[in-house]
C-alpha cells in the first residue's frame, strides 16, 4: 500500500496482538482523549467488539467523533474497520479446559507419549522467561524491593490463577523472617484481612486476564488508604495499574491454550530475595 506521495505504508494490524503492540508503541504521542480511548479499548475489548459507537463513547467518556479520530490516527479508514480487529479477536478467545484438552488430543499424537507434552510446556516456559528477561526493567525491581523492604507488613493479594504466586511469596517472606499477611479471602473476609494495612505497610497485588474483582477492589481500597502497592499483571492498561506504585507486566506464553506461571514465579522469587537482601542492610 502506498500513500499519495508514493511512499509505502506499513500494513495495518489485522489481529488484536498486533493492534495492542501498535497502540502501546504510539501511547506516548497520543493526545489525552485518544490515550483515554486506547486505555479503554485494550482493557475492554469485548465492549469494543459488541458495542455501538454511541455506547462505547459513553462508557469511555469521550465523544463518538473521538473514536473515529482514534481509529484514523492508527491508520484505519474509520472506527468500523478498527472494530473488525476486535471482533476477530473473539474467534481466538481462551477456550475452557475441556476445549483445550479436545484440541490437544487432535493435535497431539498419543504414540509420542507425554514427552511431547513436556517439550511443549518447557518451550512455552523458556519463551516466557526470555520475554521477562528482555522486558523487565532492573530499576523497577530495585524500586519495588525498596518499598517492600521498608514496609512493616507486606500484604499479598492474588486469587484464582494468581493465588499460587501469592502463596509462594508468603512462604518465601516467612522464611526470610519478613512479616506478611496473605489475603486468602476465605469466607469472603478479604476486606477484613486487609483492614489493618496503612501507609507504613506495603502490598503486592497479582492479577491476570480475566482480572479478579476481589483483587481489584482491595487494591483500590489500599490506594485510598495510601498503602504503597506493587502490581504484577499482564498489561500496562490492567485495572491494577492506577493503584500501582510499581507495575510489572508479565506475559506467559501458552502451550495448547494452557498457561503456566514460569515467568511470574521467577519474578516473585527475584522480588522475595531482593527484599530479603535490602532488609538485611537496613
Amino acid at each position: 500500500m502506498a500513500d499519495s506521495k508514493g511512499k509505502s505504508k506499513p500494513a495495518l494490524p489485522q489481529d488484536f496482538d498486533a493492534l495492542r503492540a501498535l497502540t502501546l508503541a504510539r501511547q506516548s504521542e497520543l493526545p489525552k482523549r485518544l490515550a483515554q480511548v486506547a486505555e479503554y479499548a485494550l482493557t475492554h475489548p469485548d465492549e469494543i467488539a459488541f458495542g455501538t459507537t454511541t455506547e462505547i463513547a459513553a462508557k469511555a467518556e469521550v465523544q463518538p467523533s473521538t473514536l473515529v479520530r482514534f481509529a484514523k490516527t492508527l491508520g484505519y479508514a474509520g472506527f468500523s474497520d478498527l472494530q473488525e480487529v476486535f471482533r476477530s479477536r473473539l474467534k481466538d478467545r481462551w477456550p475452557n479446559y475441556q476445549e483445550r484438552l479436545a484440541a490437544l488430543r487432535q493435535a497431539h499424537d498419543p504414540r509420542s507419549g507425554s514427552g511431547a507434552l513436556l517439550d511443549g510446556f518447557v518451550g512455552a516456559a523458556a519463551a516466557s522467561l526470555q520475554r521477562l528477561h528482555k522486558t523487565t526493567d532492573p530499576q523497577a525491581i530495585d524500586q519495588a524491593a525498596e518499598i517492600l523492604a521498608r514496609a512493616e507488613t507486606i500484604y499479598l493479594l492474588g486469587q484464582r490463577r494468581a493465588f499460587p504466586i501469592a502463596t509462594y511469596l508468603a512462604y518465601a517472606f516467612a522464611k526470610l523472617h519478613i512479616r506478611t499477611v496473605l489475603i486468602s479471602n476465605l469466607a469472603s473476609l478479604g476486606s477484613e484481612e486487609a483492614a489493618f494495612a496503612g501507609p507504613r505497610d506495603a502490598a503486592l497485588a497479582i492479577s491476570f486476564t480475566p482480572y479478579t474483582p476481589v483483587t481489584l477492589g482491595l487494591a483500590a481500597s489500599l490506594k485510598e488508604r495510601q498503602v504503597p502497592l506493587i502490581a504484577m499483571t499482564d498489561s500496562p492498561f490492567s485495572p491494577l495499574a492506577p493503584a500501582a506504585s510499581v507495575l510489572f507486566e508479565v506475559v506467559e506464553t501458552d502451550f495448547a491454550g494452557f498457561r503456566a506461571l514460569s515467568a511470574s514465579l521467577c519474578l516473585a522469587m527475584t522480588l522475595a530475595v531482593a527484599v530479603g537482601e535490602r532488609r538485611a542492610n537496613l
